[in-house]
């Protein structure tokens, strides 16, 4: 995927999220909006809005001096353990546990403060689980997890890990080896190693870092380490936006599970916006 016209809007909603959550100081919000204004214009279209959003971020960390999305993560962290109870017991009574994991991951998806500056988990998440999921390839999904022992799995968002947590979970139960991918360091609200600390998907399976701040997976910028494990993996699952925009030309066997939440993605797939996907590669 290419930048489109579209997606500088978003850059620039994306800033001001940040923005607020940064800081109370106006004129500091003002100096870096103009800066990150200035950077917008700036931008390779020939790239992923997943590179042009990784810029515009280290930008904005480094003239905030932190990382403005670090609350608010823990925050949804918090809410969604509270959740996990009744999560983890629907799973475990449906009829079919992996599609019912499988569904909860993808309803979790919707936690994406790049998008949204708030999110009603409890109320989405019941949204979710009664629609109809668009894309829908749950079938070759789960005819290749069955016949494959070794899994790497892209984790997406805060607080939405919880719900990647009982996915993993299913996984384990069905004897798969699971090893989930979190980034090197702080980008928007996507998941990192104190978040898997947090909540405690490191007792749950191996966690390692991509070596990457970048949102998505943007290979070329990973670790060579990462990169070996990408290589060798038989099967992917890929959560969230920012993984598909930026692997959905791999030829690796990639499954990808999220939320169609943005106007370009939706059209590039000729789907609603707020659609959702379990799509194999």
């Amino acid at each position: 995927m290419k930048v489109h016209l579209d997606c500088y809007p978003c850059f620039l909603k994306q800033t001001i999220i940040a923005l607020r959550l940064g800081t109370k100081d106006d004129v500091k919000r003002e100096h870096i909006l103009k800066h990150i204004i200035n950077d917008i214009g700036e931008i390779d279209t020939s790239k992923t809005p997943a590179h042009t959003t990784t810029f515009l971020h280290r930008n904005i960390r480094n003239l905030l001096g932190k990382d403005p999305f670090r609350d608010i993560k823990s925050e949804y962290n918090q809410i969604a353990l509270r959740l996990y109870p009744s999560l983890k017991k629907y799973v475990e009574k449906a009829p079919d546990p992996l599609w019912a994991a499988s569904r909860l991951a993808i309803a979790g998806n919707v936690i994406d403060f790049g998008i949204f500056s708030s999110v009603d988990i409890e109320g989405t998440v019941e949204r979710s689980l009664a629609d109809t999921i668009t894309v829908d390839d749950y079938a070759a999904f789960r005819g290749v997890i069955l016949q494959t022992n070794d899994i790497l799995y892209l984790l997406d968002n805060a607080g939405e890990i919880v719900f990647d947590k009982i996915l993993i979970e299913t996984l384990n139960s069905f004897g798969k080896k699971v090893t989930a991918v979190v980034k090197a360091a702080d980008v928007i609200n996507d998941s990192t190693m104190n978040d898997a600390v947090e909540t405690r998907l490191t007792g749950v399976c191996k966690v390692v870092d991509n070596g990457s701040d970048a949102v998505g997976t943007i290979l070329e910028w990973t670790s060579e380490d990462f990169q070996k494990t990408f290589d060798r993996a038989p099967l992917i699952i890929s959560k969230g936006q920012g993984n598909f925009e930026t692997l959905i030309n791999s030829k690796k066997g990639i499954f990808f599970l999220f939320q169609s939440k943005c106007d370009v993605v939706s059209k590039e797939l000729g789907l609603s916006k707020g659609s959702m996907l379990l799509k194999k590669s």
